[in-house]
């Protein structure tokens, strides 16, 4: 059967149906927004590259919390910029450290807010790498007891769940056995599993202040170019205890979260990270396009592709959108 009989614009003439038989449905549920937690007190740092997004003190972070909440947005992750980094990156496993601090800080104010804190080295590093170096490059094995240390140093803080993002094999696993062995079994592993050496990390590395000082990630990090690999990744995370498996960067890797989604049948988060926002702010801007609609095209074809949740810094404009019913 085909034209005249069938015609698909019957079921697009107006907005209500249109959204009647709509296949895909973004909802305030599925977002997370990042925040930047850096020392020092009464600090709101705008971030250049990243409008509307600040590096935050943390007795400056109750008033942001308030405000997502209210916004019905249920879970943020944590990024940490400390005073003092060093070869190691012994603040980030230190009790009283900066993400430590904010974790309870969040907690004592909004309890019922998730806490998802990111788990890696490069910004605590005088190098800005993602682990211990040796003899020029990361030492994965000798990485693995510092993740393993500043993820139960989370848990202990408070926080609902540990997102390890550093690449380093393995560290699912022990990650997975020193919460264990802690009595944190209940702490649920969101893996950075499929993570691409993407110059879309451009504004983070900026806000987070985590630029490598020589080389770049690409030892550890996944070649663009690879899809096979990605679900190996993704299996290996599983295996090792990951609750749920991230695909990073989210736009230009659609197709890996549709065949994660697809292969595992898994819970799927995506990060849509800093240059896929800090481009359609910059595209709204200049007047080039409709930053509002890009957004909510952009949010709703990575769900499209099978994520389930989605890491955002435009989590708190969606949902005023979203709230609004527009």
């Amino acid at each position: 059967m085909s034209f005249p009989k069938q015609r698909p614009r019957r079921l697009r003439k107006n907005e209500i149906i249109r959204k009647m038989i709509g296949e895909t449905t973004l909802s305030v549920d599925d977002l997370i927004l990042p925040l930047f937690v850096t020392f020092g007190k009464g600090k709101k740092i705008a971030i250049k590259s990243m409008p509307g997004h600040f590096q935050l003190s943390v007795d400056n972070l109750a008033k942001e919390v308030r405000e997502i909440s209210t916004l019905g947005i249920p879970a943020v992750i944590l990024f940490g910029i400390p005073e003092h980094k060093d070869e190691v990156g012994s603040e980030a496993y230190n009790p009283k450290g900066i993400i430590q601090q904010a974790i309870k800080a969040i907690k004592s104010k909004m309890p019922e807010l998730i806490v998802i804190t990111d788990v890696c080295m490069c910004e605590y590093t005088s190098h800005g790498h993602c682990g211990i170096i040796k003899q020029g490059d990361v030492d994965n094995d000798a990485t693995l007891e510092l993740l393993a240390k500043e993820a139960l140093s989370h848990a202990k803080a408070g926080a609902d769940m540990v997102a390890p993002s550093d690449m380093m094999d393995g560290r699912v696993a022990a990650i997975r056995k020193i919460l264990d062995d802690n009595g944190f079994s209940n702490i649920p592993i969101m893996s950075y599993a499929a993570k691409y050496a993407s110059a879309f990390y451009g504004p983070f590395r900026d806000a987070a202040e985590s630029t490598p000082q020589f080389g770049d990630r690409r030892s550890y990090q996944m070649d663009p170019a690879n899809s096979n690999e990605a679900l190996r990744e993704v299996r290996l995370d599983i295996e090792e205890g990951a609750d749920i498996v991230m695909v990073k960067p989210a736009l230009p890797y659609l197709d890996i979260i549709r065949r994660i989604k697809d292969e595992f049948k898994y819970p799927v988060a995506a990060y849509n990270v800093s240059g896929e926002f800090s481009m359609l702010k910059a595209a709204n801007q200049l007047g080039w396009m409709d930053g509002e609609r890009a957004m909510m095209e952009s949010l709703i074809s990575i769900k499209r592709a099978g994520a389930d949740l989605i890491l955002t810094y435009f989590a708190k404009e969606a949902a005023r959108i979203l709230g609004s019913g527009k």
